[in-house]
């Protein structure tokens, strides 16, 4: 879809505005001449209503004055009127006042723009065949955390103060990752591998930004990731467009869910769709971020170091969408506008540490029900089986104290003893991390 706010649409012409909508999604001509009809009928209708509201308002113009007959039609088929949607708080098809909290607001699209949800259902189908036409999916990205990292210029520390001297230029943003915005008060870095990310994901996913920034955040933040407005266009949608507080929804997406991927590092943002939610690991790269979430270590800004763009986190994803993206189109026996893009990430994610059984020691509170534990979830969503018990087949023991019974076991018969962060990076990066990385430190007492 191209819904641009610069759109031709007039608030005068409500016809205009349904076509616009339909001809953004490329509907095919069969849909197309059936549209077209509607449309025809619509307009004469708004003729007719237009008509009997200038006899109502007293005009003195004979020549307008309908019979009794145009008068009963026109008011029957304006009460008729399923009102797909409104502009102004007038209906696009009929123009009748509506409810102010009528339908679903989609002023990213267009300011002052609201969708029933039939409409909003039919768009999402139409959208839908478009997509696989093209044999595209839909992405949405989150941006703080996930595709960049901001601070206000306030909260920058005395060790990162050199970082002012190394801003790119905002003439030539496409060359940059590093950006200082004096109007906004702001510093952005974006995230390693976020050009060439945005770059190979276009050609198999239509993406939407969505944030819980406001939306003047967004859209500068937008600017910077795609200032040619090759890969968003309008679709730029923030916490100004959501339609619950502090959630995020695919309600306000114009495209199905069943074939819509989110990326984002808030898991609880996303309560309603977390089968299609691809977890990120957080991008700290100012200070003011680490302390944002409660850790005392030197951000990477006052290490000056970075996130790998070869081996970093939207390197790892980038693999992923194209597994997804080539499982989905090639390799379901389904027909394709019954494929589902959720059962796709489960089949994929089953396989990340698949063949291991882990055990767990002292990780969760004493009486606490294993299997309840996130970590455990967590393991079996990515394919590992879990035990409460030490037997030959288990193959890790997952500890953060290597003084327990288990965690010796473990390393007399050379079982891998990991700590539970070696489940999380697996998770994040979608396949099984060295162990050797994720070893637990000895007790004093050893």
């Amino acid at each position: 879809m191209s819904l641009v706010t610069d759109s031709p649409v007039r608030s005068s012409s409500s016809d205009d505005f349904v076509t616009f909508l339909d001809a953004s999604l490329d509907s095919d001509s069969s849909e197309e001449a059936e549209d077209s009809s509607h449309l025809e009928t619509q307009r004469i209708k708004r003729s007719k209503v237009e008509i009997m509201e200038n006899v109502e308002e007293g005009s003195e113009s004979t020549s307008l004055t309908p019979s009794l007959e145009q008068t009963e039609e026109a008011s029957i088929k304006k009460d008729a009127c399923t009102h797909p949607g409104s502009f102004g708080e007038m209906c696009i098809l009929c123009g009748q006042r509506l409810d102010d909290k009528f339908g679903v607001t989609f002023g990213y699209i267009h300011k002052g723009l609201r969708l029933q949800n039939d409409e909003v259902v039919r768009l999402q189908n139409t959208d839908m065949k478009n997509l696989l036409r093209h044999k595209k999916l839909c992405l949405v990205l989150d941006l703080d955390h996930t595709l960049l990292n901001s601070t206000l210029l306030i909260h920058m520390t005395l060790e990162e103060e050199y970082l002012k001297s190394q801003t790119n230029s905002l003439q030539d943003i496409s060359k940059g990752s590093l950006f200082m915005l004096d109007y906004m008060h702001i510093m952005t870095k974006l995230r390693p591998f976020v050009r060439t990310f945005l770059k190979e994901a276009s050609e198999m996913f239509e993406m939407y930004i969505y944030t819980m920034g406001d939306r003047p955040y967004a859209l500068e933040m937008a600017k910077l990731l795609d200032p040619q407005r090759e890969y968003f266009s309008s679709r730029v949608i923030s916490r100004d467009d959501g339609t619950h507080k502090h959630q995020k929804g695919l309600d306000v997406v114009l495209g199905q869910e069943s074939a819509a991927l989110i990326l984002d590092d808030t898991e609880n943002a996303w309560p309603k769709h977390k089968e299609n939610l691809i977890l990120m690991e957080r991008y700290h790269f100012f200070a003011s971020s680490c302390h944002q979430f409660g850790f005392s270590c030197k951000s990477l800004s006052e290490l000056k170091n970075d996130e790998s763009e070869t081996d970093g986190a939207l390197a790892a994803v980038l693999k992923v969408l194209k597994r997804v993206h080539k499982m989905f189109f090639d390799e379901l026996k389904e027909t394709l506008v019954d494929r589902d893009v959720r059962q796709v990430l489960k089949l994929i994610k089953k396989e990340v540490l698949k063949g291991c059984k882990l055990v767990f020691s002292r990780v969760f509170p004493t009486r606490f029900q294993a299997d309840n534990h996130h970590l455990w979830k967590l393991a079996e969503d990515l394919g590992a089986t879990c035990s409460t018990e030490i037997d030959p087949s288990v193959t890790h023991v997952i500890s953060t104290d290597a003084g327990t019974e288990k965690s010796h076991w473990a390393v007399k018969h050379m079982k891998f003893l990991v700590h539970p962060r070696w489940i999380e990076a697996a998770n994040y990066m979608w396949q099984k991390q060295p162990e050797e990385k994720y070893t637990v430190n000895q007790t004093k007492n050893q």
